[in-house]
C-alpha cells in the first residue's frame, strides 16, 4: 500500500540553480558536481561550522568562506566528512567564497563534491554572500508571482468548465491541462468513471487506483488526501464528500498543483453531490411532477417511499420576539418579512438537522427531516416540530409545526414538539371523535381566526400575553376573540371541564 505520509511541499517555489548561475551580476561558476534543470534551491544558509548538519533543513544553498577548514585538511578525510554531512542533511548545493581566507577553492573540496554528487559553486571575491542570498529571494519572489498567476488562471478556467453542458469531463480536462498530467474520477465502488489528459502506463494507472482506496471513507481516521511516487510519476488522491475520489498523476509536483487540484475537488464534489445522485434526482423529479399537476400520493414515493418525515419550523432567536409572519401551510398568510433568514444560516441549520430540504419563507425556515433524524434543539434557533407523518400527510405536519413554533415563541422555549403521546383520544374511535368535534365547534366553523385563537389560548393555559405574542395580535384582540368564542359556543371558559372538552375537540382538527 502506498505511503501517504510524504514531506509537505515547500511554501514557496524552488529556484533552479541554473537561474542563479545565469545572473551575470553575481559571476557565479559551477566547478564541481552535477548540473541540470532538476537542481533547485529552496533557501540560502551561511555557516562556518565544521559540521553544519544540525543547522540544515534540506534544500539549502550553503555558503561558506572556509573559515572552519584546518591547515592540514587536504591530507585527511576532512573534506569527505564535511561534504558527506551536507549531503546527508539534504543540502542542495555548496557555495564557496574565494577570499579573504582562501585564494582558490581547495582541490580536495572539489574532488569530494564530485564524489558525493554535491554541486559546488565558486563565489568570486567581488560577490558578497548577502548579494547571493538577495538574488535567491528575488528569484523566489518572481517564481511565486508566476505561480500565483498560474493558480488564479487555473481557478478561473476550472470554474468556467464547471458551467459547461458536460461539467465533469470539462473540469477533468482543465485540471489535467493545468497540472500537465492525467486526472481520473473514481466512483464510490472504485470504478474509473471519467478521465482526461495524457494516460500513464498501466502500472502507474493501477497504483493511482490503489491510492484512491487510501482516501475512500472507511472510518473517522480516513485521510482526505494521499500522495505517492512511482516510476518517476507523482500521484495524488483526494476524497470527495460524495463518496467519489479524484486521482491525479503528474511528471512533476509544482507548489501550486495542490491548490489547483483542491479547487477541482470542490467543484467535482458539487457536481457529483446529492443533486447528481439517485436521491437528489428523485427529489427533483418529485418537484417537477408536483409542478405538472401530480398528486401527493403519486409524488410521495419519490421522497422516500413509505418513510415518515418531520416538518420543522425554525426562527432565529434574534427574531423570536418579532411578530410572527407565519409560513406556507398555516392558517395565516406569509407576507414578506423585513428580516428574512440568512440562506447560509438556513443551509447550516438543515445540515445540523440532517436534511438538505430547506425552505426559507417569511421569518421562518421550513425543514423536511427524515423520521430517523429526530430533530433536537439547535443553538441560536427556536424550533417547532411536527409529529412524524407519511409524505402524503406533509400538509398536516406543516400545520402542526406552525402551531408548535407559535407555542415555542410564546413560551420562549428552544423546541416544542407536536404532542403525539397516547391519551384520552385513544379511547374514542377517531370517526366519533371528529363528529363530536364538528358538532361542538360548529358555531366557529366559518370563523378560523376565532378557532385558532381559542386553540392557542387553551394551549397556553389561558395566558392573554403569550397568546398575543403567538398570534402577533394585541392582547385586547385576544380577549375580544375569546369572549366572542365563548358567546357563540354558549360555554363558560372558566370551567376546567369545558376547557378540557374544547381542547379534546380542537385536537381532532
Amino acid at each position: 500500500m502506498p505511503d501517504p505520509a510524504l514531506p509537505p511541499t515547500p511554501p514557496t517555489p524552488a529556484v533552479p540553480l541554473a537561474a542563479l548561475l545565469a545572473r551575470e551580476d553575481l559571476a557565479l561558476r559551477l566547478i564541481a558536481g552535477p548540473s541540470g534543470p532538476a537542481l533547485v534551491i529552496h533557501w540560502v544558509h551561511t555557516s562556518e561550522m565544521a559540521d553544519p548538519y544540525p543547522y540544515l533543513l534540506g534544500g539549502e544553498l550553503l555558503l561558506s568562506a572556509g573559515v572552519h577548514i584546518p591547515e592540514a585538511a587536504g591530507s585527511g578525510t576532512y573534506f569527505d566528512d564535511y561534504v558527506g554531512r551536507i549531503v546527508a542533511a539534504g543540502g542542495a548545493a555548496l557555495g564557496f567564497g574565494v577570499a579573504p581566507v582562501h585564494d582558490t577553492v581547495p582541490r580536495a573540496l572539489v574532488e569530494a563534491c564530485d564524489t558525493y554528487g554535491l554541486p559546488l559553486v565558486e563565489v568570486p571575491p567581488q560577490t558578497t554572500f548577502t548579494a547571493v542570498a538577495r538574488a535567491v529571494w528575488q528569484l523566489m519572489a518572481q517564481a511565486r508571482l508566476a505561480e500565483l498567476r498560474r493558480v488564479t488562471e487555473a481557478q478561473q478556467s476550472l470554474a468556467a468548465a464547471a458551467g459547461r453542458p458536460d461539467p465533469v469531463p470539462s473540469v477533468l480536462r482543465q485540471l489535467a491541462q493545468r497540472v500537465a498530467g492525467w486526472a481520473a474520477l473514481y466512483g464510490p465502488e472504485g470504478t474509473e468513471i471519467a478521465s482526461a489528459g495524457r494516460e500513464p502506463e498501466t502500472p502507474v494507472r493501477a497504483a493511482l487506483a490503489e491510492l484512491t482506496e487510501v482516501v475512500r471513507p472507511s472510518g473517522p481516521g480516513t485521510p482526505t488526501s494521499a500522495t505517492h511516487a512511482t516510476a518517476g510519476t507523482h500521484l495524488a488522491a483526494y476524497t470527495l464528500s460524495t463518496g467519489f475520489a479524484l486521482g491525479v498523476a503528474t511528471p512533476t509536483r509544482e507548489p501550486g498543483d495542490h491548490t489547483i487540484t483542491s479547487v477541482a475537488t470542490v467543484l467535482l464534489t458539487l457536481l457529483t453531490g446529492e443533486q447528481q445522485s439517485g436521491s437528489g434526482a428523485a427529489r427533483t423529479s418529485a418537484l417537477v411532477r408536483l409542478l405538472l399537476g401530480g398528486s401527493p400520493e403519486e409524488v410521495a414515493p419519490l421522497l422516500g417511499g413509505d418513510d415518515n418525515w418531520f416538518v420543522v419550523h425554525a426562527c432565529s432567536d434574534s427574531q423570536r420576539d418579532l411578530p410572527y409572519s407565519g409560513a406556507r401551510g398555516t392558517a395565516r398568510p406569509a407576507p414578506k418579512h423585513p428580516h428574512p433568514p440568512d440562506l447560509l444560516a438556513a443551509t447550516a441549520l438543515g445540515a445540523a438537522l440532517g436534511s438538505p430540504l430547506i425552505d426559507p419563507v417569511g421569518d421562518i425556515v421550513q425543514v423536511l427531516v427524515p423520521a430517523d433524524q429526530t430533530p433536537h434543539p439547535q443553538p441560536g434557533w427556536t424550533l417547532g416540530v411536527s409529529a412524524p407523518v407519511p409524505a402524503q400527510q406533509l400538509a398536516l405536519a406543516g400545520t402542526q409545526a406552525a402551531r408548535a413554533i407559535a407555542r415555542a415563541r410564546a413560551t420562549r422555549t428552544s423546541l416544542v414538539r407536536h404532542g403525539s403521546r397516547p391519551g384520552l383520544a385513544e379511547l374514542v374511535p377517531r370517526e366519533e371523535a371528529q363528529a363530536h368535534a364538528r358538532a361542538l365547534l360548529g358555531p366557529l366553523a366559518e370563523r378560523p381566526a376565532l378557532t385558532e385563537t381559542l386553540r392557542t389560548w387553551l394551549s397556553l393555559h389561558g395566558s392573554w400575553d403569550r397568546t398575543a405574542v403567538a398570534l402577533a395580535v394585541h392582547r385586547n384582540t385576544v380577549r375580544h376573540r375569546i369572549a366572542r368564542s365563548a358567546e357563540l359556543l354558549g360555554v363558560e371558559l372558566d370551567d376546567p371541564d369545558v376547557r378540557m372538552e374544547l381542547w379534546f375537540a380542537l385536537r381532532q382538527d
